[in-house]
């Protein structure tokens, strides 16, 4: 367990697809500012899984200071020198939660998140909680990495991500995820006041009338860019008193309330949706 938490100790940063992973309260590592050569990192790694027991502080030292493209470095070069994927040689060696945090922060950042939603859906019995992945990619990192992810589920279940949250999810909760994950926002800094005022009164209107899973509210959440809703989020504030979030939570208790809720805070402030989840 030592091992398992000196991987992972640093603040998640907003629009990083590493943030989305957070296992042992991990974000994303300092990367050192000068790196070793991908073949000196795998030569480094096989060493780690030779004799008796793993060196498991020499894997952490490489791979959890290594960012999403040096790591994919690591792996094609390790796979070439070889023969062996690093995946499966870490998968080998390591077992429990240590060894599942270390794989999955090994995967490239879009595969990892595909395998964790996956994973989620997969759950008989799964609450909000279970659904942070789904929309931690969705809110908290950029539309390319949307797009990465639903490709790289595709590739590795044969299926989408939208076909499984339909089938496993009831109506309302899957309205508002498959309005997430199938929406591509534009992400330049640009606002709209009078329509943020607008959507503002709509947000209020549909938390009044507890009706959350209305058409209005999912296009406006799946589809305004992030300053957009963050500018909308403010209107709300500045006209009925609350911050949005409260008011959700004063009108009910139940799932969809809590999904939307999760929604709005990744969005509005991403530092304070992971302070919360990671407690």
């Amino acid at each position: 367990m030592k091992s398992f938490k000196k991987l992972f100790t640093s603040k998640p940063k907003t629009h990083n697809p590493e943030s989305s992973f957070k296992i042992g309260g991990m974000g994303s590592l300092k990367v050192l500012d000068v790196i070793p050569s991908p073949e000196d990192d795998s030569h480094k790694l096989k060493k780690a899984f030779q004799g008796f027991g793993t060196d498991e502080d020499g894997i952490i030292e490489i791979l959890g200071h290594r960012d999403a493209n040096q790591r994919k470095k690591i792996r094609e070069t390790y796979h070439q020198l070889y023969n062996e994927t690093l995946i499966d040689a870490l998968k080998s060696e390591l077992s429990g939660d240590f060894g599942k945090a270390v794989i999955l922060w090994t995967y490239d950042p879009s595969e990892r998140d595909a395998r964790l939603a996956n994973e989620a859906l997969k759950l008989k019995k799964k609450g909000v909680k279970h659904l942070e992945i789904i929309v931690e990619m969705s809110c908290a990192s950029s539309p390319q990495h949307v797009v990465a992810v639903r490709q790289a589920y595709c590739t590795l279940f044969d299926h989408s991500i939208e076909e499984d949250i339909v089938a496993s999810l009831p109506p309302p909760l899957r309205k508002i995820l498959v309005g997430l994950v199938t929406s591509y926002r534009y992400d330049k800094e640009v606002v709209d006041t009078d329509v943020a005022n607008l959507e503002a009164d709509r947000l209020h209107e549909a938390i009044k009338t507890k009706d959350l899973a209305h058409d209005d509210v999912v296009f406006i959440l799946s589809t305004r860019n992030f300053y957009q809703l963050r500018t909308t989020f403010a209107c709300y504030k500045k006209k009925h008193g609350n911050p949005i979030d409260m008011d959700i939570e004063k009108s009910g208790k139940g799932d969809l309330e809590s999904l939307v809720r999760m929604v709005i805070l990744c969005i509005d402030s991403p530092e304070k949706h992971f302070a919360e989840v990671s407690i």
